[in-house]
């Protein structure tokens, strides 16, 4: 505990750096000290329960030991070197990458982050395809880099619209359905037909690629129903369109698999991941390919690349997550946090709190819809926005030690995927105190 040196920290923060999708002279950012395990704490010595992952990708906890040290031995051996040249850390995390995937894939194209790899994807689409359209959903988040923040459905895409061919569409979501369904199955059903109908308007013969998150995370973490992934696989294949599966932030055990995309009976074409790869350790992203992608390559170029693509100490780093997550069983044990603490948790909470209006979620990645009214389904902010209603309560899950990812009228809890049992509990009994210290807000 330094409160001195944490108000030097803030001071030099303000002063020189520029924050990203921020008005700078009205942020007041938390200055963290430290971080180990399910906990991070500031100078003042205040700790806070992680439910957020910080934006969804310490997938392994801070701090993991064997990764630490796994960046230090590599550090030793070989810190950088040119993408162009092979070296083994590269190889062994493109193995490892390569099979969690399946069988239907067999190389990698690493990127920096997220942002970069659905830009390559888009690029290795339209190039193996000849098409140029992408088509990608209203509620959906892709990265901030030019096609990708275009592929984008949030408010975040409105000031940067510049590059072209990004249709968008509605994806399901029951509790808010654009289409009037009743059940999952309907919202699946008017889902696909809505779908179809937008390709056949569009032109099938100008689409590449459908891109779409596996499960929507920013913008809800919107599990799909019981076949829509099939069914968006079998939409692809008669009207000849590539999927791309955005993996980024479901990827890597959020949903209790290593890709979201296998909780369903279907394989994309493409894969992007990043985040949860490395735990965030190190920045690392990328895009898995199908041999019959890669092939096109073969004898033409593909015309990207970045400086640090495939770095040595982000693959050493992707291992060492990679295996820790296996030999420490943190697939099986974010599963069970989530069928028997959290989803029961929250379904209790939603009986004690009218302002959960929904509750959707797997494994360790849940959204909770906040309302002021279950009738009308009001949200507590509007879309785009936050509301001093909405601060209030994550103020409140702050003062009690509880970090949540939110994003508009939406509270997101997103625990590491090795937490244990006591924190998964004490992080759904913070959440309660907060809700109840808000509930005044309900109108209902």
């Amino acid at each position: 505990m330094d409160s001195v040196k944490g108000q030097q920290v803030y001071a030099d923060d303000r002063a020189y750096v520029f924050h990203s999708w921020s008005a700078q002279g009205q942020i007041t950012p938390m200055v963290i000290e430290g971080a180990l395990g399910s906990y991070f704490w500031d100078f003042d010595g205040k700790k806070y329960l992680d439910f957020s992952c910080q934006l969804v990708f310490t997938n392994i906890g801070h701090q993991h030991p064997v990764v630490i040290q796994a960046i230090k031995e590599q550090a030793d051996v070989l810190t950088t070197i040119a993408p162009q040249h092979a070296n083994e850390a590269r190889n062994e995390a493109a193995k490892r990458i390569v099979s969690l995937a399946g069988v239907d894939f067999t190389k990698v194209f690493f990127t920096n982050a997220g942002a970069d790899a659905v830009e390559n994807a888009i690029r290795m689409a339209r190039l193996q395809s000849g098409k140029h359209k992408i088509l990608s959903t209203y509620r959906s988040y892709h990265g901030n880099t030019g096609s990708a923040i275009n592929a984008t459905g949030d408010p975040r895409r409105f000031p940067n619209e510049s590059s072209t061919g990004h249709v968008h569409f509605w994806g399901p979501y029951l509790y808010r359905s654009s289409f009037w369904a009743q059940s999952e199955a309907e919202e699946c059903q008017r889902a696909l037909e809505h779908l179809e109908q937008t390709i056949i308007f569009e032109g099938p013969k100008t689409i590449a690629a459908i891109l779409i998150e596996s499960v929507p995370g920013t913008a809800g973490v919107l599990v799909p129903p019981a076949g829509y992934l099939d069914g968006l696989r079998a939409l692809c294949d008669k009207y000849e369109i590539l999927w791309i599966a955005d993996e980024v932030m479901a990827g890597f055990g959020r949903t209790g698999k290593w890709f979201a995309y296998q909780h369903s009976a279907s394989t994309p074409d493409l894969i992007v991941f990043a985040k949860g790869v490395t735990s965030g350790y190190l920045p690392l992203g990328g895009v898995v390919i199908t041999e019959k992608i890669a092939s096109a390559f073969n004898d033409r170029v593909f015309p990207g690349g970045l400086t640090y693509s495939g770095h040595p100490l982000a693959c050493a780093t992707a291992v060492a997550t990679i295996d820790v997550m296996k030999s420490e069983k943190m697939l099986e044990n974010i599963t069970m946090i989530g069928e028997t603490i959290i989803s029961p948790g929250l379904a209790e909470l939603a009986r004690k709190h009218p302002l959960i209006g929904d509750i959707r979620g797997v494994g360790g990645f849940w959204g909770i819809d906040i309302v002021t009214d279950r009738n009308t389904r009001e949200p507590i902010a509007p879309y785009g926005a936050s509301s001093p209603a909405m601060n209030e309560l994550i103020a409140a899950c702050k003062k009690h030690g509880l970090m949540p990812f939110n994003n508009f009228n939406r509270i997101h809890l997103n625990p590491p995927l090795n937490i244990s049992v006591e924190d998964a509990h004490k992080g759904l009994e913070i959440f309660d105190i907060a809700l109840s210290e808000v509930a005044h807000h309900y109108k209902g």
